[in-house]
C-alpha cells in the first residue's frame, strides 16, 4: 500500500531575478510554504535578506544581452536541475528563467511562468521567450491576455 504524497514530498524550484520579481514570488508564500523548495536568484542584498532561511542557488548577472552569463546560467541550470530534481519550476523572469525553462522542457519537468505585474501594455522579452516552453502561463491582468492567448489570469500578486 502506497501512501499519498505530502506537500513536503513535492519539490518546487522558484527562479527569478531580484527586486520586484523576487517580491512577486514571495507573495506566493501561502502556496509554496509547505513545499520542499529551492530558489535560484541573484546574490543581492534583498535576496540574502528574504531568502536567509531558504535553500538558494546564486545565478550569474546581468542576464540581459549577456551571452557569457547566459551560458553560465545554462550550466548552473543543468547542475541545479540534476541536484534538486524539482517536480515543477515556477518563474516570473527575468532572463535567468530562460535557461531553466529550456532544460526543463528537454527533461520533461513542468513549468509555470507568471508574467510580471507591471507590464500591462506590452509583453516582456522573457515572457515571449518562455511562452513556448511553458506548461502553464499565468498573467496578473486580463489585459495581458492580448499578448498571451490561452494564458490564465491569476490576479495581481502585489
Amino acid at each position: 500500500m502506497t501512501s499519498e504524497p505530502t506537500p513536503r514530498d513535492r519539490r518546487v524550484l522558484l527562479v527569478c531575478s531580484t527586486g520586484g520579481h523576487l517580491a512577486q514570488l514571495l507573495c506566493l508564500r501561502p502556496w509554496w510554504a509547505a513545499l520542499d523548495r529551492a530558489w535560484v536568484t541573484f546574490d543581492r542584498a534583498d535576496a540574502r535578506s528574504h531568502l536567509a532561511s531558504e535553500r538558494t542557488w546564486w545565478a550569474h548577472h546581468p542576464t540581459t544581452r549577456n551571452l557569457p552569463n547566459a551560458l553560465r546560467n545554462l550550466v548552473l541550470a543543468r547542475r541545479v536541475l540534476r541536484d534538486e530534481r524539482p517536480d515543477v519550476i515556477v518563474s516570473n523572469g527575468a532572463g535567468v528563467a530562460v535557461p531553466f525553462f529550456l532544460l526543463a522542457r528537454r527533461m520533461g519537468i513542468p513549468t509555470v511562468y507568471v508574467e510580471v505585474f507591471d507590464r500591462v501594455d506590452s509583453p516582456t522579452l522573457t515572457g515571449r521567450m518562455c511562452r513556448p516552453l511553458t506548461d502553464l502561463f499565468c498573467v496578473q491582468w486580463a489585459e495581458q491576455q492580448a499578448f498571451y492567448p490561452r494564458s490564465v489570469v491569476i490576479g495581481p500578486l502585489l
